[in-house]
C-alpha cells in the first residue's frame, strides 16, 4: 500500500518501474519501512494483491479518511465552503473493438465474465452508473462496459469514467472523491453521496455549496435548500428564456400568496394543480383574456391562449436566483478555480489522464489513490517547515 501512494505521488504509473524505483531508492524503502536488505515484491504479485486483496476491506477509502482527518487536525479544512465538479478520464478501453449500444445484454452470466463486467453488473441500480440514466449509449466497450462513451469535450469521442471531487475551498483540500459514469445525473447523484458521506464521516456541513450550471437543476437545488439547508451558489439551469421575440416566463411575475402568474397585461395565469409527470404544474390564462389582449402576437401568436410551466421544486430555483450577483456568489465563483486546479494538477503533474484499471471499482481505487496523493501533497506543502538552522560553534 504504501508503494502505491509513492507510485501515485511522484507520478510513476508503471507497476514494473514503482518496484524498480523501490529497490533502489533509499528514501521510498524508508517509507515503505524496508531495510537496505529487504525484498521487494515482483510487480506481478504487486498487481494481484492491489487487484484482488485490497479491495476486499476498502483499505484504500480508510486510508483517504485518515489523511483528510489529518489535513483537518493541522487547520486546513474551514468547513464553511465546498465545491463540487468532474472530470473527464480517458477510460482503458478501445473504439476499434467496441460494439453498438443496443447488442450489449446486461442479462449476461456474471460468472464467465471478466472482473471489470461483474463489477459493472453489480452496480446497475446504483445511481451513479447503471440507474442514473436508462438512455442506450451509443457505443459499449466489452472489455469496460461501465466506461461511458462521450463526446463532451467537443473533439473526437472516447470512453470515459467522472472522477468527482468534493472540496474545501479554503485550501483546496479534497474531502471527499466518487467514481460514476460520465453523464451529468450520474454525476449530480455522486455530489450527493459525498456531501452525506462528508457529513456521517467527518461532521462536516457546509454553509454553501459552489458549482457549476450541470448541478443547476431543481431536484438537486430542492434538495440543498429544503433537506440540507445548504446555500446554493449554482447557476440554476434554465431553458425558459425565449429567442423569437415572444415573452420569456421571466417576463411574468409570480405570485405566492395567491399561487398565480400575473402576465404583462395584468391578467392572471391559474393552475389546477396537477403535476404533469410529477414534476410541473401548468398556469393557464384564459383564452377570452388572451383574444381581446393587444399583446397577444407578443405573447402567444400560434396559441389560443398562454400556459406558463413551473416546476415543483421552482421555490429553491428562486433561491438560487436570489443568491446569483451578490458578493458571496461572486467570491464563490472566484474560489470555484480551486477545484479546477485540482483536476489540472491531476492531469498534469499525477499524469493520470487516461486510467489503467477496467471497471468500477478499478476506476474508484485509482481516483482515491491520485486523491489521497494530492491531500497528502497539500499537506506536505502547507504545513511542513525545514528543520532549524543549527548555531556554528565559536571557538
Amino acid at each position: 500500500i504504501r508503494m502505491l501512494v509513492v507510485g501515485y505521488v511522484f507520478a510513476i504509473r508503471s507497476e514494473r518501474l514503482i518496484c524498480r524505483e523501490v529497490q533502489v531508492n533509499l528514501a521510498y524503502r524508508w517509507f515503505c519501512k524496508l531495510g537496505i536488505e529487504d525484498a521487494i515484491p515482483d510487480h506481478s504479485a504487486f498487481s494481484r494483491a492491489r487487484n484482488e486483496r485490497f479491495r476486499e476491506g476498502d483499505v484504500f477509502r480508510h486510508m483517504f479518511e485518515r489523511v483528510v482527518e489529518a489535513c483537518i487536525a493541522a487547520g486546513l479544512v474551514g468547513g464553511d465552503g465546498f465545491a463540487v465538479d468532474a472530470s473527464l478520464i480517458q477510460a482503458d478501453a478501445n473504439k476499434q473493438r467496441s460494439i453498438a449500444g443496443q447488442d450489449w445484454r446486461k442479462d449476461r452470466d456474471p460468472q464467465r465474465s471478466s472482473r471489470a463486467v461483474k463489477e459493472y453488473l453489480a452496480t446497475l441500480d446504483d445511481t451513479a452508473w447503471g440507474a442514473a440514466s436508462d438512455v442506450v449509449p451509443k457505443f459499449v466497450s466489452p472489455s469496460d462496459p461501465a466506461a461511458q462513451w462521450t463526446g463532451a469535450h467537443k473533439g473526437p469521442a472516447f470512453f470515459a469514467y467522472s472522477d468527482n471531487y468534493l472540496i474545501d475551498v479554503k485550501f483546496g483540500v479534497i474531502v471527499d472523491v466518487e467514481a460514476s459514469r460520465s453523464i451529468r445525473q450520474a454525476e449530480v447523484g455522486a455530489a450527493r453521496t459525498m456531501i452525506e458521506r462528508t457529513e456521517e464521516r467527518f461532521g462536516l456541513k457546509p454553509e454553501r455549496l459552489i458549482g457549476d450550471t450541470a448541478y443547476g437543476a431543481a431536484p438537486m437545488l430542492n434538495w440543498l435548500v429544503e433537506e440540507k439547508g445548504i446555500a446554493p451558489h449554482i447557476p440554476v439551469f434554465d431553458k425558459s428564456k425565449r429567442n423569437d421575440g415572444t415573452f420569456s416566463r421571466s417576463d411574468f411575475r409570480y405570485d405566492p400568496t395567491s399561487d398565480v402568474y400575473h402576465c404583462p397585461g395584468g391578467k392572471r395565469l391559474g393552475t389546477s394543480g396537477t403535476a404533469h409527470e410529477g414534476k410541473t404544474l401548468l398556469y393557464r390564462a384564459s383564452k377570452l383574456d388572451c383574444n381581446a389582449c393587444p399583446l397577444k402576437p407578443q405573447c402567444c401568436p400560434t396559441e389560443p391562449s398562454r400556459k406558463i410551466p413551473r416546476d415543483i421544486h421552482e421555490h429553491a430555483r428562486d433561491v438560487a436566483r436570489s443568491l446569483a450577483g451578490t458578493k458571496g456568489f461572486e467570491r464563490s465563483r472566484h474560489e470555484r478555480k480551486k477545484i479546477e486546479m485540482r483536476f489540472a494538477y491531476l492531469k498534469r503533474i499525477l499524469k493520470l489522464g487516461r486510467l489503467r484499471l477496467r471497471g468500477p471499482r478499478g476506476a474508484q481505487d485509482e481516483f482515491v489513490l491520485a486523491a489521497i496523493a494530492q491531500n497528502l501533497r497539500r499537506l506536505a506543502s502547507l504545513v511542513a517547515r525545514p528543520p532549524p538552522a543549527q548555531a556554528l560553534c565559536t571557538a
